[in-house]
């Protein structure tokens, strides 16, 4: 199930580990969209040598959505990236599961594109269990363990803004009171 641990598509997936915590630890969302670009790049190469075209294009797809988040937030693009993802599915899906990828990159793309700050962090979690169990039936290794500390990175991100606006807001925090 799972190639060689260092070979060209492992080391991509392990460079998409790094890129990919190192989005999720980013309160600033220029920022955290810079980092998640890098991912994605790393991700199309990872897949590719993996040979699962579907979780590639959809990496390539929310590589495009991720650089187009940085400078617009229209709903249309958004819809039609989501539809680009879509139309993937038709053409490429031969499992069940081979929708995850292309369903994380939608939940993605819309939070990117709609929402902001913690917002966007929650709902990206949502892509993420998709992306753990894409990763885990593909045999990607840094992949799985990238979205498994995202997973947790994120939450913890979440948690640190959340506790850094209710101290903005004069507001007691859960230790406190």
């Amino acid at each position: 199930m799972f190639s060689d641990a260092f070979s060209p598509a492992q080391l991509f997936g392990y460079v998409a580990f790094v890129l990919g915590v190192g989005s999720f630890l980013q309160k600033n969302d220029r920022h955290f969209k810079l980092y998640m670009t890098g991912e994605c790049i790393a991700y199309v190469l990872h897949f590719w040598l993996l040979g699962n075209p579907t979780a590639m294009a959809s990496s390539l797809v929310s590589t495009t959505r991720s650089v187009l988040s940085l400078y617009t937030r229209s709903v249309w693009i958004a819809i039609a990236v989501v539809l680009v993802n879509l139309g993937l599915g038709i053409g490429l899906v031969e499992h069940w599961w081979n929708w995850f990828p292309l369903i994380a990159s939608c939940i993605g793309t819309l939070a990117l594109f709609l929402l902001h700050g913690i917002r966007m962090r929650v709902v990206m979690l949502f892509g993420t269990l998709l992306w753990i169990a894409n990763n885990l039936i593909a045999g990607s290794i840094g992949g799985s363990a990238l979205e498994i500390v995202i997973l947790a990175v994120n939450g913890h991100t979440i948690w640190r803004m959340h506790r850094e606006a209710r101290a903005k807001a004069g507001q007691p925090l859960a230790s406190e009171g």
